[in-house]
């Protein structure tokens, strides 16, 4: 799958929920009939994820020691804006955003939230996680995770705070934009597994790239992502059965 391709499948198929994607695909949530227990259901297309066995998000509960290289991002365009695709809010990037992992290079394609997170660290589930969505030309998909705790108002968040709409379909541009780069916290140490798309069709083969140290945003940025994103959006924790995570 060229990047042409995987873009427009991650942006219409998975996360913008246009009028086309639609009348396309079967509807899912995150509740009831049409939630996570049941999206296997929905369609033949939807199958893995009830019979993958490499499904996101894990308990990260421990780690193999494997001296992984620092993260390689070049970030040099912000996001200028946001929309409210019905599932969760979502920032586009520009293809100046890049990721450097194993020698290859991925671009980023967008900027999504979950409320409260999917991932759990030693079972501790953070209010919020961002997930930066990767792609390489090939359409191989590689995601940078990050986690907020409450503490201390983030300046970095602050216009895309006062933007994110409410409704979905609702689209707004972003006060200043964000810098990619400064979601992610100043030490990058991290966690490496392989999993898949937490949303349908549950796709497996996602490079997960999981930060280790959690980012503060203020009690009212918190309360200011929940309402935007309405109802909690995460998937339940899957197996990890014998996937290894590596630190």
């Amino acid at each position: 799958m060229t990047l042409l391709k995987v873009t427009s499948f991650l942006s219409c198929a998975l996360f913008t929920c246009s009028a086309l994607a639609a009348t396309e695909a079967p509807h899912w949530s995150y509740q009831g009939e049409t939630g996570p227990a049941h999206w296997a259901e929905l369609s033949n297309s939807y199958e893995m994820c009830g019979l993958g066995h490499n499904q996101s998000p894990v308990d990260i509960a421990y780690g193999v020691d494997a001296a992984l290289a620092p993260l390689e991002l070049s970030y040099g365009q912000p996001g200028a804006a946001v929309v409210n695709n019905g599932h969760t809010v979502q920032v586009a990037s520009s293809q100046d955003n890049t990721l450097t992992l194993d020698g290859d290079v991925y671009t980023l394609l967008q900027m999504h939230f979950h409320a409260p997170s999917e991932h759990t660290v030693d079972g501790r589930q953070f209010p919020l996680e961002a997930h930066l969505v990767h792609a390489n030309k090939e359409g191989d998909l590689a995601v940078v995770s990050v986690m907020f705790e409450e503490g201390e108002q983030n300046a970095v968040f602050d216009g895309l705070v006062a933007s994110l709409p409410s409704s979905a379909g609702d689209t707004a541009e972003i006060d200043g934009g964000i810098d990619f780069a400064q979601v992610l916290p100043e030490d990058q140490e991290y966690f490496r597994l392989n999993g898949s798309l937490t949303t349908p069709p549950c796709t497996e083969g996602v490079r997960w790239l999981v930060m280790k140290a959690p980012q503060s945003l203020s009690s009212d940025q918190m309360t200011a992502f929940a309402q935007a994103i309405g109802d909690d959006n995460n998937r339940p924790i899957q197996p990890r059965n014998a996937r290894v995570v590596i630190e």
